[in-house]
């Protein structure tokens, strides 16, 4: 006999239902195409049911996006324990370009939310307090694997996070032109080029070797030089 649920319990199945639904929607349609309509049949639902659960679509998108930010918080969290400078910072953004291509179109729809939100100060708002949460995440993994190897970025902390993630969106934009030859290692070779020795009192930076030679992809080792002028 199965097991009824109670009304809390049936609420939050109706919740993950509307959510996954709508995640197919917006990668399917793109955010300004996507309609709550098209959500609740996705779903098997009603509207009706839809807005008991959200008060509209920027609000089941900001929950995808909350979701989505906790789950890269804690996959960036497994694949950086126990790793160590420019070692740590490929492995992280490894992985975060595979769940970005795991994920479809979500880079491309996050980029389009975006767009939209910027033109309307209190959505905005919204999306840039789930962004800080991104960011603070993206920093403190960024500068433990660092920390690790006694480095850090000739840049504030978050700034350098936050530098990243704008050429990672710059990069997806590229690579949807189907015209871009801007590997993952060019991004950490550049990136290796911004770090310098904690409480050195040289000038010196990670060096890497050519992204285009023939060791670009087997060295994962930094090695510190002085920065030339």
């Amino acid at each position: 006999m199965a097991t009824r649920l109670t009304r809390a319990e049936q609420g939050e199945r109706n919740r993950g239902l509307v959510l996954a639904a709508a995640r197919r929607v917006f990668l399917e349609r793109g955010y300004a195409g996507a309609t709550l309509d098209a959500i609740a049949e996705e779903a098997g639902f009603s509207k009706g049911v839809v807005y008991s659960q959200f008060a509209g679509k920027p609000d089941l998108f900001l929950a995808l996006l909350e979701r989505r930010i906790a789950e890269r918080a804690e996959q960036n969290r497994r694949v950086c324990a126990g790793l160590a400078g420019l070692a740590g910072l490929d492995a992280l953004l490894q992985a975060n370009a595979r769940l970005s291509e795991d994920g479809g179109d979500w880079s491309r729809l996050l980029i389009e939310f975006r767009v939209i939100a910027a033109r309307d100060p209190a959505l905005n708002a919204r999306y840039a307090a789930l962004h800080a949460q991104t960011l603070d995440h993206f920093t403190e993994a960024i500068a433990d694997v660092l920390a690790r190897a006694g480095l850090t970025s000739a840049y504030p902390p978050r700034a350098f996070a936050e530098l990243i993630i704008a050429i990672d969106a710059g990069r997806v934009l590229e690579r949807a032109s189907g015209t871009s030859e801007l590997r993952l290692d060019h991004l950490v070779d550049l990136l290796g080029r911004a770090l310098v020795v904690v409480g050195s009192d040289e000038d010196s930076v990670a060096e890497r070797p050519n992204p285009g030679g023939p060791d670009a992809h087997h060295n994962r080792s930094a090695r510190l030089v002085p920065r030339t002028p």
